[in-house]
């Protein structure tokens, strides 16, 4: 047993012994299904604080020759799985984190100071092994294999740390790559090469240096989409447990989009539930800053695409030319793959569009923009509290005026086109109210789409909004429309007072107009 070479599962038993733990052991019947074939290497890529260390430890726990595990996982779900005593504790166990080695120094240094740490823990277990070079790393691992049969598992966390601490250093990154591709690539010593990181794998040129890697990232995570965070059935049992209200948990920490799964965010869950409030943790973890440094650069009117996901709307991206990296941007559509991998937008699979995931995430980008100098924003969504105050006391009027003068303040960033782009600047406007509601946009009623839905969240003494909007035609039109085509009749789980507001944009006299009318349900 070693520190690098053969490690135990204290690190694993952390995770198990913390007030939350949930179970996902059943990960490893899907690294048991790759050993020694010719999908055995692996990288998995998702955002800061999603488990990717607490999942790397559980692999060398139940891997590493240099501990006994079976009690450590006999309570949990791998258990029932047949491939659990072939591979339980049978495999030299190899587990770097390259966050321990990656400093500001040279690269290469690291690596030279990486090869001497594990020499001398190969050497050390080995002393039976006749090898003729013992300062080659891989020609030791080669004779360790050969003459023992016991192939090596390479376990290797925070992989892309190099690519995140020497952002521009090319050359450094490519020694580097070019150390694991030798290290890794075509070794018949390698059963299995896990590792984990933030970024999918460098490009260069044509071709990887680890093209033999199989990528699993937040923008396509088959066979893992289930193990990238909590799924709403173990969030659901988590609610139950500790009593919290899971419709405010869906709200704050749901939305990431892993092929149709739902994934909440970990880290952010946890935090909520052992320390009793709903709020932002994860986003915590990091400076506004790492966001803005993204979302300032205005590769194809970036900005405008940033303040209409504000707003709730999707947008359409490829991802298909992103570097994996965190310099080389070409377009708007490079910097938003980046942000799907940082965790800040989620994409989906099906329809190429990316959105805010959650409350917590969309109040980061709301926090981020109002310290730069968007100006416009930040107005319309301090005049937002005022905006809500004024539908809530149905004064018309100045809800009419209000939208005006939103309108007015962001013309040079949102222009209107159509309704989309009324609609648009109307979730902005109403920003305010996402404290209180739920805002669903195009809400399915049987009849048709009521355009904007506010439904109140648990506990909140305010009533239910339907919003329909017009262009060119007049509020009144628009309030009966929601009652011909009875569009509070969707609301389901809902009963209470409802407020019905149209407005009317009119084109040719570019004024608003709304009215707002007061039902029960």
């Amino acid at each position: 047993m070693g520190i690098f070479l053969n490690p135990d599962n204290t690190n694993f038993k952390k995770s198990i012994n913390s007030k939350i733990y949930v179970d996902k052991t059943e990960m490893i019947r899907l690294t048991n299904e790759i050993i020694n074939t010719e999908q055995q290497y692996v990288c998995i890529s998702r955002p800061r604080r999603f488990g990717k260390s607490m999942a790397a430890n559980m692999l060398v726990a139940y891997y590493s020759r240099g501990c006994d595990s079976r009690e450590l996982f006999k309570n949990y779900k791998i258990a029932d799985d047949v491939s659990f005593e072939q591979h339980l504790n049978k495999y030299n166990v190899i587990h770097i984190n390259m966050t321990e080695f990656v400093k500001q120094g040279d690269i290469q240094e690291t690596i030279n100071y990486l090869n001497h740490i594990l020499l001398h823990e190969l050497k050390h277990e080995n002393t039976d092994v006749d090898c003729f070079d013992w300062n080659n790393l891989v020609l030791v691992l080669k004779t360790i294999f050969s003459e023992k049969g016991i192939p090596f598992i390479f376990i290797i966390d925070e992989w892309d740390c190099v690519f995140r601490e020497h952002k521009n250093d090319t050359e450094s990154q490519r020694g580097y790559l070019n150390f694991l591709r030798n290290l890794l690539k075509n070794q018949s010593y390698v059963a299995l090469a896990y590792m984990t990181g933030i970024l999918p794998i460098k490009k260069y040129g044509e071709h990887s240096a680890l093209n033999m890697f199989t990528e699993i990232c937040m923008t396509y995570a088959e066979p893992f989409s289930e193990y990238t965070g909590f799924t709403e059935s173990e969030v659901t049992e988590l609610c139950n447990l500790y009593g919290k209200n899971y419709d405010e948990m869906k709200r704050w920490y749901d939305g990431y989009d892993m092929d149709g799964i739902a994934i909440y965010n970990p880290k952010s869950v946890v935090e909520s539930l052992t320390r009793g409030k709903f709020q932002n943790f994860w986003t915590m973890t990091e400076t506004y800053k790492a966001l803005q440094d993204y979302i300032v650069l205005n590769f194809d009117g970036l900005q405008n695409t940033i303040i209409r996901l504000l707003a709730g709307e999707r947008h359409k991206v490829d991802i298909s030319n992103f570097a994996n990296d965190m310099v080389t941007f070409q377009s708007a559509d490079d910097v938003l793959t980046l942000l799907i991998h940082l965790g800040y937008l989620t994409y989906d699979l099906e329809t190429k569009e990316v959105f805010i995931p959650n409350y917590e995430i969309n109040e980061q980008f709301a926090s981020t923009i109002r310290n730069m100098d968007w100006s416009e924003v930040t107005q319309l969504l301090k005049r937002s509290d005022d905006l809500l105050k004024a539908t809530l006391q149905c004064d018309a009027e100045t809800v009419a005026d209000l939208i005006e003068q939103c309108h007015q303040d962001n013309t040079s960033i949102l222009s209107y086109n159509d309704e989309n782009s009324l609609s648009c600047v109307i979730s902005l406007a109403y920003y305010s109210a996402r404290k209180d509601y739920f805002m669903i946009r195009e809400l399915p009623t049987g009849k048709g789409y009521a355009d904007i839905v506010f439904l109140p969240r648990k506990n909140r003494n305010v009533p239910a909004l339907v919003i329909e909007l017009k262009w060119n035609q007049n509020a009144d039109t628009a309030i009966q429309q929601i009652k011909q085509k009875q569009y509070t009749e969707s609301l389901t789980d809902y009963s209470g007072n409802i407020l019905l507001v149209g407005i009317n944009y009119d084109k040719k006299e570019k004024r608003h107009t709304c009215l707002i009318e007061e039902v029960q349900k």
